[in-house]
Order: structure tokens, then C-alpha cells, then sequence
């Protein structure tokens, strides 16, 4: 049996390589000569999973997600979090929340603090009615990256606009040549706006792509037109603001069937 030590480095080589072909067959395209090392180093310290949906390369930046940043202070034995809604900066009328969040590594810790705040200026307006429960999410992964020490941005803290607008003058470039599969008059690739989707709201991406090809009517997701597939991201996202239950329910409903490619 290995030591403790070359244990932990043989398990960490291992989710690299592994970590490094997902990122290859994903995002070939958008990787940087910097990406891999960073890959690498995410792998190796809080061994972040691509395959998981812990980590997420968006426009050649890694982005650490909610579900790695939670999996991270398991993993840690993070003994809490506790939110508060800081009403006093809060605004009700206007969709302006904001909490404070605390995360305690052990019994005897005073706490590291992060703040969140969401408002309809920097969400997607696809979720506009949710900001209040965005704003919790951000605040909590602000504080679980302070104490952890990660030192990459969360998915879930980008406003939209950033999230659109990340990618920089390259990836400008793809999308006068990749017609489709870059971005159109300054939005996000519809492929990009789902996998946020899912993320944001811990979906099935099996089911989400099964649902989404009944919701076109077609064989397959890949089949579906343009505007077929933006309509589908519209109703999903609303769905899933307004009552995440019941879409989690229907999405079950095609759990038997064969799953879809994209």
C-alpha cells in the first residue's frame, strides 16, 4: 500500500490527465498555453473535476463553479455556513439584495467573511424574479474561495455582461468565422448560456439535452434549429427561477428514456 503522501500525488496526476482530455475534447479550440498549467494546478490542490462540473473553462479562463466550491469544504470537513440577509442595503422594490456570508473551517474558527449582492443590472435577465437567491450563492462562494484560498473567480459571480463580454478581442475573432458557435451581436453562444443554466441550478445535463430535443420536437438537440434552441434556454431558465421542483420533476419523467447527444 502506498503512503499517504504518494497516494495523494498519484491521485492527483491521475485527475489531471483525466481533467486534461475532458478539457481537450471540450474546449480545444479556447485553450491557452497557459490554460493547462493552471488546469494542472487545480487538479493537484483542491483537485477540482472537470467530468464533476466542479471547474469551467469560459472564453479561455477557468472559473471555479458553486458545486466545486461546496464539494472543496466537504472534502476540507468545513464544520458550516451561515447566511444573513444585510437588509439594510437591500432594496425590495427595485430587486437589489445583498447577504453576508461566513464559512467556519472547524469548531474554534472565527469565520471568513464574503459578501453577495445580485439586482437586475447583473444577472442574466433570464432569471430576473431570482436575484435574492443569487445573491446568497455569491456571497457564499466569495467566502468559501477566501477561506479555502482559491484563487479564481466563481461562475456564479459573473454578472451577465462580464459573462458575455470575458472572452476579449480573440474570441471576437472566432465569431465572425464560427457563424453559430461564437457569439452573436455581443451575447454568449447558446451552448455556453445552457451550460451556465445547469450549473447555476444543479440540473441533469442528460435530461435537460432529452427534454430539450422533446421541447423541439426533434431526434436530438443537434437537430434543432437556432431559434428552437434559444426558445428552449428561455423557457428552461424561467422555469427554474420560478419553481426548480417541479422542472426536477419533469426532468425525471426522462430519466428511462435513452439520453440524447448533443
Amino acid at each position: 500500500m502506498l503512503p499517504k503522501s504518494k497516494e495523494k500525488v498519484r491521485r492527483s496526476r491521475s485527475l489531471f490527465r483525466k481533467n486534461a482530455r475532458l478539457a481537450v475534447s471540450r474546449w480545444g479550440e479556447e485553450l491557452s498555453p497557459r490554460s493547462l498549467p493552471e488546469l494542472k494546478r487545480l487538479s493537484c490542490d483542491p483537485g477540482l473535476s472537470i467530468e464533476e462540473g466542479k471547474v469551467l473553462l469560459l472564453h479561455g479562463n477557468w472559473y471555479v463553479t458553486h458545486a466545486g466550491l461546496l464539494r472543496l469544504a466537504l472534502r476540507r470537513r468545513c464544520v458550516g455556513i451561515r447566511t444573513v440577509l444585510q437588509e439594510q442595503l437591500c432594496d425590495p422594490t427595485s430587486g437589489r439584495w445583498v447577504f453576508k456570508a461566513t464559512v467556519y473551517k472547524s469548531l474554534g474558527s472565527r469565520g471568513f467573511v464574503g459578501y453577495g449582492d445580485a439586482n437586475p443590472s447583473n444577472v442574466s435577465s433570464l432569471v430576473h424574479g431570482a436575484e435574492m437567491r443569487i445573491a446568497e450563492t455569491r456571497a457564499v462562494n466569495r467566502a468559501l474561495r477566501k477561506a479555502y484560498g482559491v484563487g479564481l473567480c466563481s461562475v456564479e459571480e459573473l454578472g451577465w455582461a462580464r459573462r458575455a463580454n470575458v472572452s476579449g478581442s480573440s474570441d471576437q475573432r472566432k465569431a465572425s468565422t464560427n457563424g453559430n458557435n461564437g457569439h452573436q451581436n455581443g451575447q454568449p453562444r447558446l451552448r455556453d448560456r445552457l451550460c451556465l443554466l445547469i450549473r447555476e441550478h444543479h440540473l441533469d445535463a442528460g435530461l435537460v439535452k432529452a427534454y430539450a430535443a422533446d421541447f423541439c420536437g426533434t431526434a436530438s438537440l443537434r437537430d434543432a434549429s437556432r431559434d428552437q434552441v434559444e426558445a428552449f434556454i428561455n423557457e428552461l431558465a424561467q422555469r427554474a427561477a420560478k419553481d426548480r421542483e417541479a422542472l426536477v420533476c419533469q426532468l425525471n419523467s426522462y430519466a428511462k428514456q435513452p439520453e440524447v447527444s448533443s
